[in-house]
C-alpha cells in the first residue's frame, strides 16, 4: 500500500491530509495562524508564519503515522492563489509580509493601469480582469514600498512566488524556484496563450523577469522534500491553486463539467475544453491543472459572501448558536415570504463585479420571522451560484463550447441538504455531492500521483470519484425564473456609493 500527501495551505490555517489511492482519507491535522490587518481593506500573513504552521502539521503528521509516512509515493501542494511572497535569494528572508489575496491597497495602482490603456491587453492575455485581486500589483506595491526592493531585483537578488512557490522554496532546502501553470494563470503576469511570461506585461509594471519563478505543468517533478525539513525524501509530483485542484479532485476532465466550492465564498469553474474562452458576462478565463502536454481552460467566477453569510446570522444577528442550526431554522418557513438577502458586505463580485456595493435586506413585513431571513440567507448563496452558472452558460453558447449539465460541489456548506435543494431547484440540473468533499487536498494528491505512477491515467481517477448524493431539481423554470427575476431585481437597487 502506498500513499500520497497533500499539503493544503488555506487562507487562515495550514492542513497536512494523507489520503489512500481509492481517495479515502487517512489522517488529517490543521492548524490555524495569525491574519494580520494593518489597515482597513489591506490583509497580511507573515510568510514565516505560514511556513512554520504548514511545517508543524506536516511533522505532527509524520509523527502520529510514521509506517503510512514511509509508504508516502508522492507529496501534492494546493494553495490560497494570488497571495504574493517577495524573499532575498540569499538570505531566504521575506523583504515584506505576504499581501493576500483579499486585500484591496493596490486599487490606484490598478486605476492608474487602466488610465494607461491596459485594461484590455491584461484581459486578452491573462483572462483576468484588472484588478487588485491579482499578483501583479502587488509585486509592484512591496517593490515601490520596501527601501531598495526595485534595485534589488534589478540586480537578480530577489524571489516571487505565490505561497506554492514559497512552500516548494522551503521544502526542498532553496532547491527548486518553481511554480504551476494554475498558479501563474493567477498573477495577471502570464500569458495564457503563449504559455510563458509576458514581457509587455512586465514592462509596464517595472518588474525584473528574474524575479519569477519556472512554470511547469501541474502534475510534474517540483523537486522532493529535503530529509533535514521532514526526515523523509518524498517526491513533489503535484502543485495546483485551491481551486483548480478541487476541478481535478472532483475528476472535472472534459468540457462541460463544472463544479462549485461552498466555503466562507463560492467559487464556481467551468472546463471549457482546450482553448480559452473569453467572457463577455463578467467571469475570468482561467488555467485548469495540467496533467500531461495538452491545456485545459475554465471560466470562473467568484462570490465573496457564501458561508460567511451563515457566519452573519450567527455572530451579527445572533439569530443561531451554531451554523448547523441555520438548516432547521430556514425550515420552519415554507418559503422566505418575499424577503431578500443581497449580502453584499464586501462588494459584490461575478458577475456583477460592484466592489463598493453595500448589503440589503428587502421584502420585510409585520410577518417576517427569523426564519424567513435565514431562509433568504440561504437562497443568497444558491442565487449568486445561479447567476455565475447562467453567464457561464451564457459565454459558452456564444463560443460554442458545450453548456453545463450538472454541477458537482464541495466545500464545508455543500454538507447542508437544503441549500443544495434549493441550488438543483434553481438551476434546473442535477447537484451532485461526492463521497470525499476534501476535493482541494484530493486534487493535488491524484496530480502527485499521476506522476509518481500510482495512477496510469485520468480514467483511473474517473473510477475512484463516487456520487454520496444527487439532488435532483423539483422547480418548474417558471418558478426558477420568477425566484432569479427577484433577485436581480434586488441586486440592480443597492446602494453603491
Amino acid at each position: 500500500m502506498s500513499y500520497l500527501l497533500a499539503i493544503d495551505q488555506g487562507t487562515t490555517s495550514s492542513r497536512a491530509i494523507l489520503f489512500r489511492p481509492s481517495g479515502d482519507i487517512v489522517a488529517q491535522v490543521q492548524r490555524e495562524f495569525r491574519q494580520i490587518y494593518p489597515n482597513p481593506g489591506w490583509v497580511e500573513h507573515d510568510p514565516m508564519d505560514i511556513w512554520k504552521s504548514q511545517l508543524a502539521v506536516l511533522k505532527k503528521l509524520v509523527r502520529n503515522h510514521p509506517d503510512e509516512a514511509k509508504k508516502i509515493a508522492g507529496v501534492g501542494i494546493t494553495n490560497q492563489r494570488e497571495t504574493t511572497v517577495v524573499w532575498h535569494r540569499k538570505t531566504g528572508k521575506p523583504i515584506y509580509n505576504a499581501i493576500v489575496w483579499q486585500d484591496r491597497r493596490t486599487e490606484s495602482l490598478c486605476q492608474g493601469l487602466r488610465e494607461r490603456g491596459l485594461e484590455q491587453s491584461v484581459r486578452d492575455k491573462t483572462g483576468l480582469r484588472l484588478d487588485a485581486y491579482f499578483s501583479a500589483t502587488k509585486i509592484r506595491w512591496i517593490l515601490d514600498t520596501v527601501p531598495d526592493a526595485q534595485a534589488m531585483a534589478e540586480r537578480g537578488e530577489l524571489m516571487f512566488g505565490t505561497i506554492d512557490t514559497w512552500l516548494i522554496w522551503k521544502l526542498t532546502k532553496g532547491q527548486r524556484f518553481l511554480t504551476d501553470v494554475s498558479n501563474a494563470s493567477r498573477t495577471m503576469l502570464w500569458n495564457i496563450h503563449t504559455h510563458q511570461w509576458d514581457a509587455s506585461l512586465l514592462n509596464a509594471l517595472n518588474i525584473p523577469a528574474s524575479i519569477l519563478p519556472e512554470v511547469q505543468p501541474s502534475s510534474a517533478d517540483f523537486g522532493h522534500t529535503d530529509e533535514r525539513v521532514l526526515g523523509h525524501r518524498w517526491p513533489i509530483g503535484g502543485v495546483a491553486g485551491d481551486q483548480q485542484s478541487a476541478m481535478f479532485g472532483q475528476t472535472c476532465f472534459e468540457a462541460g463539467h463544472a463544479k462549485n466550492t461552498y466555503g466562507t465564498g463560492c467559487f464556481m469553474l467551468s472546463h471549457t475544453g482546450n482553448k480559452g474562452v473569453p467572457s463577455a458576462n463578467g467571469l475570468l478565463t482561467t488555467r485548469l491543472a495540467q496533467w500531461g502536454d495538452t491545456p485545459s481552460y475554465a471560466l470562473e467566477g467568484s462570490v465573496f459572501m457564501g458561508g460567511a453569510v451563515v457566519q452573519w446570522l450567527r455572530d451579527g444577528l445572533k439569530a443561531i448558536k451554531s451554523s448547523s442550526q441555520v438548516e432547521a431554522l430556514a425550515q420552519t418557513v415554507p418559503d422566505s415570504g418575499g424577503v431578500v438577502l443581497v449580502p453584499a458586505f464586501t462588494g459584490l463580485g461575478a458577475p456583477y463585479w460592484k466592489p463598493n456595493a453595500h448589503g440589503s435586506l428587502v421584502g420585510l413585513s409585520r410577518g417576517t420571522t427569523m426564519g424567513h431571513v435565514a431562509r433568504a440567507a440561504l437562497e443568497s448563496i444558491a442565487l449568486q451560484s445561479a447567476a455565475l452558472l447562467q453567464a457561464m452558460n451564457q459565454d459558452a453558447h456564444d463560443s460554442h463550447a458545450p453548456t453545463i449539465y450538472e454541477l458537482r460541489v464541495d466545500g464545508g456548506a455543500c454538507v447542508n441538504n437544503f441549500l443544495m435543494q434549493i441550488q438543483a431547484d434553481l438551476l434546473g440540473i442535477p447537484v451532485i455531492r461526492p463521497r470525499v468533499i476534501e476535493t482541494t487536498a484530493l486534487g493535488v494528491a491524484y496530480l502527485a500521483g499521476l506522476h509518481t505512477g500510482v495512477f496510469t491515467d485520468l480514467n483511473e481517477l474517473k473510477a475512484h470519484w463516487q456520487i454520496e448524493r444527487s439532488f435532483e431539481p423539483q422547480w418548474s423554470r417558471d418558478q426558477a425564473a420568477a425566484k432569479m427575476a427577484q433577485w436581480e431585481r434586488a441586486v440592480a437597487t443597492l446602494d453603491t456609493h
